[in-house]
């Protein structure tokens, strides 16, 4: 009941609830063998030339204005080099390293967006401040159609951090204990990369710095205040403690569940225990109701959509010698479809007030439509995924792509997809020499920074390889 009643916080366990279970399927156990980026890596700091055909030999001029209208390996490669440069590397931990120690809950991400204006500054790069308060919306590109976006939650956690290194939280009870320092270090990593190809862009990037994803649905109040303006495409990534360093991982259509909660209410008519029948006992109207809940899934729901209703409290009191004249309850909804997940609220509430009656009693059901606790499902459009799976692939190699199953966690990315079509998906961060094992909402939760350059370079190669798409 607690945690029912403080609604900043509901919103948190959506995604809470997905972090505790292994979203990944895998045909061979995660391993921490990153060999296969060695010799891309290794060939990115040689010279690129061009192919003299009138003399047969290399041309020592560096190829360094590959025409990427036409994708090519050339075009994958040269932002890779980019992204592994080693300066660019320590520049991008340093910027995680300052968001790390310096976590700031929702809506409150002002020295967060600070430091990603300076940034943005530096290079040059334009953009909208404020939206939702502390957001950003910066703009990379010709100015003009098509739009493409890539986003990046900046919010941290109210978690007491235990790992100790040089960038811990100085923040007392606060924590980047999801990752959302590494996903706007990320996309700051990508800004500039697509800064330095900017000539190579057939259109414009939209990036989205957006705060309070992790309580308050930060992504609604983003796109109402035109976050999305002129973008017919959007792209996110969450760091996963399950794959691989490096290793991207998504899958086509649902993804992630919508999410909801519920409190019900039933009251009857207060009486002494040993005299029930002079009481209307809504303990007992509101057992029937929890136990006539589970029916609905296992009873009227399709086993091949997968859904769920859990009750995870119930409160009438302490009182061992008086039936209470109230008993509140409630617990939380998922699905993966809107019309699965709005019949589930539809028959939750027929379930509960219809039980009460039965037993002489009233009953309401509060789902809190109003206070940003309603996440819709995730569903990754069927094209956009084809996109990010053949940028991933085409980038760090098949062995580094990985379809994953869907999980009953959610996210508000799931917003900007009810708006235009969007794609979500993993990025590894798991290596056991480092004890990157933990889950997010962990307070020992710690990334693999090897992941940092990967992450700008796949968010720079998806979006301009769709702009260059889109201008064939």
């Amino acid at each position: 009941m607690e945690i029912l009643n403080n609604l900043s916080v509901i919103s948190t366990f959506c995604f809470l609830f997905h972090m505790m279970i292994d979203p990944i399927s895998v045909t061979a156990k995660p391993s921490n063998d990153l060999s296969y980026f060695d010799p891309i890596i290794s060939n990115l700091y040689e010279p690129s030339f061009e192919f003299n055909s009138s003399s047969g030999k290399k041309s020592l001029i560096p190829n360094l204005d590959t025409d990427c209208s036409v994708w090519n390996r050339a075009c994958s490669e040269e932002i890779l080099r980019i992204a592994m440069n080693p300066e660019n590397v320590k520049w991008i931990k340093s910027v995680r390293g300052r968001i790390h120690e310096n976590p700031e809950l929702a809506f409150e991400e002002f020295e967060t967006s600070m430091l990603i204006r300076r940034e943005l500054d530096r290079m040059e790069i334009g953009y909208k401040f404020p939206l939702a308060k502390t957001g950003i919306r910066a703009m990379i590109g010709t100015g003009g159609p098509p739009f493409v976006a890539l986003r990046a939650d900046m919010d941290a956690l109210p978690i007491q951090e235990l790992v100790e290194w040089e960038h811990k939280s100085k923040n007392d009870g606060k924590m980047h204990a999801c990752g959302h320092d590494v996903h706007v270090a990320m996309l700051i990593g990508a800004a500039k990369i697509l800064k330095a190809r900017e000539k190579h862009l057939e259109g414009t990037v939209i990036l989205l710095f957006q705060p309070a994803e992790e309580a308050g649905n930060g992504a609604k109040r983003m796109i109402e205040d035109g976050a999305l303006v002129d973008v017919e495409a959007i792209f996110a990534v969450h760091v996963s403690h399950q794959l691989p360093t490096g290793v991207v991982g998504s899958r086509t259509g649902p993804l992630l569940a919508g999410c909801g909660f519920f409190r019900a209410v039933i009251t009857g008519k207060q009486g002494q225990a040993a005299k029930p029948h002079q009481s209307v006992d809504p303990i007992f109207a509101a057992s029937a109701a929890v136990i006539s809940l589970q029916g609905i899934v296992s009873r009227e729901v399709n086993p091949l959509d997968s859904q769920v209703v859990s009750v995870t409290f119930f409160n009438s009191g302490d009182d061992l010698d008086v039936i209470p004249d109230r008993v509140e309850f409630g617990g939380t909804l998922r699905a993966f479809s809107n019309a699965s997940f709005y019949q589930l609220v539809k028959r939750i509430e027929e379930v509960i007030v219809d039980q009460a009656r039965v037993f002489k009693c009233s009953a309401t059901v509060d789902f809190f439509k109003d206070a940003d606790t309603i996440y819709p499902p995730m569903v990754n459009d069927d094209h956009l995924y084809e996109h990010l799976k053949k940028v991933s692939t085409h980038l760090t190699g098949p062995k580094n792509f990985q379809v994953v199953q869907p999980v009953m966690g959610s996210e508000d990315f799931s917003f900007y997809s009810e708006v235009i079509p969007a794609a979500f998906y993993y990025i590894g961060i798991m290596n056991d020499t480092l004890g990157s094992v933990h889950s997010a909402h962990s307070p020992h939760f710690m990334i693999d920074e090897d992941v940092l350059p990967v992450g700008a370079a796949t968010h720079a190669a998806i979006a301009e390889r769709y702009l260059n798409d889109q201008a064939l």
